[in-house]
């Protein structure tokens, strides 16, 4: 792996995302999580008013709790192609409770990057450098746009991966990165926190932030499609990132091998490394 090629971190993007909007509501450009969507689509709901649709809040798209059909897995394509992914992910059935029911969807995270855009009136990719990038010296690759211009939330921006390896420092320090700032500690701690999961009965998802525990060590990580990883364990100081170009249909196959790697071979050899050092 050359650390020093960017690489499509496919739904990884949705981590660096949640990232960005604490910054956005550390920075004032957002009221917070409780703040509803409706202000930021003023024009749709005018034209499609719903008290439903319009009280989703910014806390449910970032937990994945809009209540909205998916546009991810077998809707994906359908989505991608339409002329208008915020109209197209705004007209889907409420097939779920706002923040109640999980459905991942990366057309939620789009729409919490069409608000970053409309919230701080700068691009999310503009808003990214100032905020997060620039500071941290790491220099962003490809990075898909919408047919309306807006870059897209929670999918295909290209990383390199010791930049991931930054990313997953400065979470580890607390939002703090070369003695800088970045992000609110309260952010850091909030977006960890596992409020939902895949399956009913377990938590394992906060503000598009996974965690589980290998070798008995809590693990914070983002997931990407086909193996991307950046996995942060707090307690032995590890930051490790993955990046692989293995085919979707065999994601679940290689992140069973992976984990199960990390939790009977890497994990407690960096534990005892940790401890010994």
């Amino acid at each position: 792996m050359n650390a020093r090629l960017t690489h499509n971190i496919k739904s990884a993007s949705k981590s660096v995302l949640s990232i960005l909007v604490g910054i956005a509501i550390d920075e004032g450009y957002l009221e917070g999580v409780d703040q509803t969507i409706d202000e930021f689509f003023p024009d749709y709901f005018e034209s499609n008013p719903d008290s439903l649709k319009e009280a989703i809040t910014i806390g449910d798209l970032l937990t994945m709790r809009s209540g909205l059909a998916s546009t991810s897995r077998r809707s994906y394509g359908r989505w991608v192609i339409s002329d208008n992914w915020i109209d197209y992910k705004l007209n889907q059935p409420m097939t779920g409770r706002s923040g109640i029911d999980r459905d991942y969807s990366t057309g939620n995270t789009h729409l919490l990057s069409v608000i970053l855009t409309r919230a701080s009136g700068m691009s999310t990719r503009t808003f990214a450098n100032r905020y997060l990038f620039e500071p941290m010296d790491i220099r962003v690759g490809g990075w898909d746009r919408d047919p309306q211009g807006y870059y897209m939330g929670g999918n295909n921006m290209a990383l390199q991966p010791r930049d991931m390896i930054k990313i997953g420092e400065m979470m580890m320090n607390m939002g703090v990165y070369n003695s800088e700032q970045i992000v609110s500690p309260d952010w850091i701690v909030e977006s960890v926190k596992p409020v939902t999961g895949r399956r009913p009965g377990v938590t394992n998802y906060g503000y598009l932030w996974f965690r589980r525990e290998s070798a008995g060590f809590e693990m914070v990580y983002a997931f990407g499609n086909g193996g991307q990883y950046i996995l942060i364990i707090p307690k032995i100081e590890a930051i490790i990132a993955v990046t692989t170009r293995i085919g979707a249909s065999n994601t679940r196959s290689y992140r069973r091998e992976l984990f199960s790697l990390f939790d009977n071979t890497i994990v407690p050899g960096l534990s005892a490394f940790y401890v010994s050092k």
